[in-house]
């Protein structure tokens, strides 16, 4: 018996034939070569979309996978074909000594790139030493260009400076691509899309516009402020020639435009209105050591307790492949396709 726990209602996990042996691949032939590792699930800010105002029940510190074991996570999945790494938490900057962790991932044979999503708000501190432990780039949660925006969506005065100074700190690090996160929500900062996309023209950065996701916490907020990519892209196009581009490298779903002559790009992350699973090549690891074949499933595998007890991780991580599913079921305005989450930060998004 595998350690599969189903979060949902669902009645059966459906289950695909995958290969046994060689390359990750899951029950549709889609190569998994990506893994998205949540180090924490706290973090230091509340943002709208993302958490509830008075936060969550943190896990307890035995519950959560010591460095060691993400490291052994890695090793073994890297003999499957495991090449990308992506450290998200919550907020992954809160967990100390974030770098002796990516030390460990980068002496992982087969790894070859790196990545990290934060706030920035503890960046300034860490650019530095994140850079000469690994990591190569990062992405950057930053939801308006206007400090009392940026402090009132998420719910902690004084974020702004912190997150510029984060950002600062990364250009001056050399992490490259920067690629700059924004979730757009109506009535709330989807009046800076035209700003948001004007500072590539000048900048290097990579201006990713999000729609936002229902989850359990948050449904208000995605069922009343939603704003399409489609509708982000036609306000920016208003702006000047906005052309199709290869855009920066990665490992996600965005699709790239970038103006004539631009120094950086803008990309639209469209999970609700242009479904892009049939190009999904990773899986994620929560903070408690759960292998989850899709954000929003039903369905996650528990790797901890196995990992602790000494016993084989591949038979669970290939069991895990099997039932990955085709797509995800999200639905505007419900949790009905969330797969139980209660908040984005639960999972690292």
């Amino acid at each position: 018996m595998t350690p599969l726990v189903q979060l949902g209602p669902l009645a059966v996990a459906p289950s695909r034939p995958v290969p046994q042996s060689g390359p990750m691949a899951d029950g549709f032939g889609r190569r998994i070569e990506y893994l998205r590792i949540s180090v924490t699930d706290k973090c230091n800010l509340r943002c709208v979309y993302c958490m509830p105002e008075e936060g969550l029940p943190w896990m307890k510190r035995e519950q959560i996978l010591r460095y060691e074991e993400i490291a052994e996570v890695v090793r073994v999945m890297a003999d499957l074909g495991l090449r990308r790494i992506r450290l998200t938490g919550g907020e992954p900057l809160v967990r100390r000594d974030l770098s002796s962790l990516v030390r460990m991932i980068r002496a992982v044979p087969g790894i070859d790139d790196v990545a990290l999503s934060t706030n920035a708000v503890l960046l300034a501190d860490q650019a530095d030493a994140l850079r000469d432990a690994g990591v190569d780039r990062v992405n950057v949660s930053l939801d308006s260009l206007r400090p009392e925006r940026i402090d009132a969506i998420s719910r902690r005065p004084g974020s702004a400076e912190a997150i510029f100074r984060g950002l600062k700190a990364a250009e001056r690090a050399g992490f490259g691509p920067i690629k700059v996160n924004c979730v757009v929500m109506r009535g709330r900062n989807d009046d800076e899309v035209a700003d948001f996309a004007a500072v590539t023209r000048e900048r290097p950065w990579h201006v990713r516009f999000i729609e936002v996701m229902p989850t359990g916490d948050n449904l208000g907020v995605q069922a009343d402020e939603f704003v399409s990519a489609d509708e982000m892209l036609e306000r920016v196009g208003q702006t000047g020639d906005l052309r199709p581009v290869a855009g920066p490298g990665g490992n996600g779903p965005a699709r790239y435009f970038a103006f004539p002559g631009a120094a950086g790009t803008v990309g639209v992350i469209t999970p609700m209105s242009h479904n892009y699973c049939e190009r999904c090549n990773r899986m994620r690891l929560t903070a408690d050591g759960q292998l989850r074949p899709c954000l929003f499933g039903h369905l996650q595998t528990n790797l901890r307790d196995p990992l602790r007890r000494g016993e084989p991780l591949e038979p669970l991580i290939r069991h895990t492949l099997a039932v990955k599913p085709e797509r995800h079921w999200l639905e505007h305005g419900t949790a009905a396709g969330s797969g139980g989450l209660r908040a984005l930060s639960e999972v690292g998004g």
